[in-house]
């Protein structure tokens, strides 16, 4: 830095045009400021407020950044909620559909349940800038198989559909070529007048095959118990099922071990091997060195859980070993003589839960193919003959009916709980028939393609809607009131209806289908089914309108904030502009006059 020569004779002329370049300047300011609104075009312009300015810029432009999330977002649930209520929506008029039809409209119930189905994967398929939001985090393709290839299969691929499955699991089931639901009849004891009823099977395989397949016997009673009495029943036993693997799981394997339940029905419990995995997760299971340590870890896990088929990999070799256990039985012992209108009742219990009470009535002669008759024409050995066969044709026709609706049901419920994750695929019959594969099918079709390794289905797309704040707003075509709402679709579309006279074997076949329907399609209305999946969307919706109010409010603060740092009053500039101006005017003027100052002037 420099220091200018003083020159005494040229102080006064250089303080005063120093002056007036700073009233220009600062005239050229004012002007600025009212011409632009703003106090300065620069953070060092504004002083102290700088900090202010800065700090409110930032603030801003993260709103801005959060607003933008938030739309994006809303659009997603929006479009999301839309497809969840539809599919909502179809499981509803599926329902009144099936409770409404009659012999006229039954026939055309196949193609409504077909067209509901078609639908419902319409809405599942929906995309957001060819972004699919029912897909979990596997986004750039269609999550859900098209109707065709869901019932059908893929024949150029040998993949087998859902209707396949259901053959299979109705032969398995009905136990044909007999066909009576895996439940005989015989006539014993001396003079042969005891009726025994038991269930099928001996030695392992029966044990694999009454754990899995047919009715469970539940109870026989008789209104004439002088006449013939009924036996309590002899429960099943069922040996502990142990397990052996070839290859113990690595990282990311995933095993489905199927439970029986106290109601008869099955659930899953899939396992993924972890390394990570924690004591008590019922999900994982730790990654062992060798197949016995993994073995033995199922086998002490499982040890006290009645199971009922497992399922892996094909290269782990995975296999269930069930012991020889005993069927459950009873008998019908014809001990006096009974009369035209004594009742046997025998109660049977189907593997999703449900029941079938078959009820004989004694007559004093009747047709040998009659379900629902037995005669009293001879002695007890001939009344017990014919109690044996009305209760064989009975629950042929239970089965037929009853239990292959119960069938499709299961089937259908199967395949949809099918994954493409390795040794979660739908389960298939093994090639003896005993029970389920412990392979996991490669050959079935897979009709969830999208991401199915998250515990929670709304954790897989999050929005950030604030410095600390995340919402959840994932949804995926697999989850499980979805599922059970297709099933109930699919079954029914699956079929191919008929066109028999209401009271008919084939009328009843359908009507027994149709309930079990209905109970997949009457629990998406339940807690936690599809509604709720509809409720989680209104409130992830709820809370995006929310923030973006109070987004809005916010803004407006800090806009206001800044303001009072960077913008000028109209009004006080224009005051203070007005006052320069005087000023600089007053001073050109006396500098005018001072510059044309001589003696002569000034002695004058």
């Amino acid at each position: 830095m420099s220091i200018a020569p003083f020159n005494a004779s040229t102080y006064l002329g250089d303080r005063n045009t120093a002056n007036l370049v700073g009233l220009k300047s600062r005239l050229d300011t004012l002007t600025n400021q009212l011409s632009s609104g703003k106090v300065g075009t620069t953070y060092g312009s504004l002083g102290t407020g700088r900090t202010t300015s800065l700090s409110a810029h930032a603030a801003l432009s993260a709103l801005d950044g959060y607003d933008a999330v938030i739309t994006n977002a809303t659009t997603r649930v929006t479009l999301a909620n839309a497809s969840v209520t539809q599919i909502n929506t179809l499981g509803d008029g599926m329902r009144r559909s099936l409770t409404a039809s009659n012999s006229s409209t039954i026939a055309n119930t196949p193609q409504v349940a077909r067209n509901s189905l078609d639908a419902a994967v319409d809405a599942l398929n929906v995309d957001l800038a060819g972004q699919y939001i029912f897909g979990g985090r596997a986004t750039d393709s269609p999550p859900v198989a098209s109707t065709d290839t869901i019932l059908n299969g893929d024949v150029s691929k040998d993949l087998a559909g859902l209707k396949t499955l259901i053959a299979e699991q109705k032969n398995a089931d009905l136990g044909l070529p007999a066909g009576s639901g895996r439940v005989s009849t015989s006539v014993t004891g001396s003079p042969p007048n005891t009726v025994t009823i038991s269930e099928d099977g001996t030695g392992a395989a029966g044990t694999e095959t009454r754990a899995n397949f047919g009715f469970r016997l539940l109870s026989a009673t008789s209104s004439n118990v002088t006449a013939i009495s009924a036996s309590k029943t002899t429960n099943a036993t069922v040996p502990p099922v142990t397990f052996t693997l070839a290859k113990p799981p690595v990282e990311g394997d995933r095993l489905r071990i199927a439970i029986n339940q106290p109601d008869g029905t099955q659930s899953f419990v899939d396992l993924t091997a972890k390394a990570s995995a924690s004591a008590g997760a019922t999900d994982t299971m730790p990654v062992f060195a060798t197949a016995a340590e993994a073995q033995s870890y199922l086998n002490t896990r499982f040890a006290a859980e009645p199971v009922a088929s497992i399922q892996g990999p094909s290269n782990l070799g995975v296999q269930a070993n069930f012991g020889s256990g005993t069927p459950a039985s009873l008998t019908l012992g014809v001990t006096g003589t009974p009369v035209a209108g004594d009742t046997v009742t025998v109660s049977v219990a189907m593997r999703d839960g449900t029941t079938q009470t078959l009820t004989l009535t004694a007559s004093a002669n009747t047709d040998a193919t009659s379900s629902t008759e037995f005669s009293l024409a001879g002695g007890p050995d001939a009344v017990a003959k014919s109690l044996s066969q009305a209760v064989t044709n009975a629950l042929k026709g239970a089965a037929s009916t009853s239990l292959a609706a119960s069938s499709a049901s299961r089937a259908a419920q199967d395949f949809f709980a099918g994954s493409q994750s390795t040794g979660l695929a739908p389960r298939r019959i093994s090639t003896d028939g005993n029970g389920y594969a412990e392979a996991a099918s490669t050959k079935t079709v897979i009709w969830y393609t999208g991401d199915d390794t998250a515990s929670d289905p709304r954790a897989t797309a999050t929005a950030q809607i604030g410095a600390n704040r995340v919402l959840n707003i994932g949804v995926q075509a697999n989850e499980a009131p979805i599922r059970t709402v297709l099933a109930g679709l699919a079954m029914i579309a699956a079929d191919a209806g008929t066109t028999a006279v209401s009271g008919t074997p084939e009328a009843r076949r359908f009507s027994a289908l149709a309930d079990h329907a209905n109970t997949l399609l009457v629990s998406n209305n339940t807690t936690g089914g599809v509604p709720g999946i509809a409720s989680d969307l209104g409130l992830a919706a709820s809370t995006l309108s929310d923030t973006k109010t109070e987004n809005r409010t916010n803004r407006n603060a800090l806009q206001g904030s800044l303001d009072g740092v960077e913008n000028i009053s109209a009004e006080d500039v224009t005051a203070q502009l007005l006052q320069l101006q005087t000023q600089l005017q007053a001073s050109y003027q006396v500098t005018s006059m001072l510059s044309k100052l001589n003696l002569v002037n000034y002695l004058s």
